[in-house]
């Protein structure tokens, strides 16, 4: 992306000339190989250290990656600075990706043996269970999606950076705790039955709508922050920028739900056919013993 074009004079920290450092966040790409180098020593030459470890399967280490990654690429790539300072439905694909699409990788990468740690406190263990309530998970993760998308609150989030860090910070929080109950690592806490976890992500799908749908559908430009952006860094107007914005975060939606909700049956799915089949194996012992036994 040329750095002269991310010039924009009435956006504060916008400058002339973007460097690399504003552009390509070299302190969080720091942050995410620490904690890469972290989770990959802690589940290989560490995993001695933790009670009860297990092995971790490749694919669950490459899904934890993948979930750093994304976030690097939603928090410290230029799509960060451009959604930012220019463009609303840029700004809308990083929050797609770092709301509804890193959190079930980085979920499905932790082994609960990692966590368990943390909750040895029963205080811990209370907050966690409160936390993780579905109840609790579905209105605080929405809650927060709804409020930040009210054209005053974004507004003045987008005016003050440290507002602005803090109320993402929430964000991020509320989403892991949204995806908890679907991606449990912890199998004392994963409390929902697999069909209650599709009627969970079915309702979260149905909840987002009216938000996307106040967006998608206004007739004029919502957000003070990107409503002076001249054409020529959108490619399109400001509303129909804003429009798309409404559209990726949507679509978005319906793909990643659609694909939990995939991964949750399929998973329901195959525990009721091994445990049909391990009950056939059962009656089958049973109804040749007896014949066993009279033969002997």
């Amino acid at each position: 992306m040329n750095a002269s074009l991310l010039s924009h004079s009435g956006h504060e920290g916008a400058g002339a000339i973007s460097g690399f450092a504003t552009l390509w966040g070299p302190g969080v790409l720091l942050v995410v190989i620490i904690i890469g180098w972290l989770y990959g020593m802690a589940v290989n030459r560490w995993r001695h250290r933790f009670a009860e470890s297990e092995p971790v399967a490749v694919k669950h280490q490459v899904f934890f990656y993948i979930g750093l990654l994304l976030y690097y690429l939603a928090e410290g790539s230029p799509l960060s600075f451009y959604g930012h300072h220019y463009s609303f439905s840029a700004h809308m694909l990083q929050q797609s990706i770092l709301y509804l699409i890193m959190p079930p990788f980085i979920l499905l990468g932790l082994p609960g043996w990692m966590l368990r740690p943390l909750l040895k406190s029963r205080g811990a263990q209370r907050a966690m269970q409160l936390l993780t309530a579905p109840l609790g998970s579905l209105f605080v993760f929405n809650m927060v999606f709804s409020f930040y998308h009210i054209p005053m609150i974004m507004d003045a989030l987008m005016a003050n950076s440290v507002l602005h860090d803090v109320y993402n910070t929430v964000f991020l929080l509320a989403a892991f705790q949204m995806w908890f109950p679907v991606f449990c690592p912890l199998p004392e806490y994963n409390k929902m039955s697999e069909l209650w976890k599709m009627a969970y992500i079915f309702v979260n799908g149905i909840l987002l709508t009216p938000a996307c749908a106040l967006i998608i559908f206004a007739s004029e430009p919502m957000y003070a922050n990107f409503k002076n952006v001249s054409e020529q860094y959108l490619f399109m107007s400001v509303l129909n920028d804003q429009q798309l914005g409404g559209v990726i975060m949507k679509i978005i939606q319906e793909i990643v739900y659609g694909i939990a909700l995939a991964y949750t049956f399929f998973r329901w799915y195959r525990r009721e056919r091994r445990q049909e089949e391990e009950e056939d194996l059962q009656n089958e012992s049973f109804v040749h013993s007896p014949v066993n036994a009279n033969r002997a």
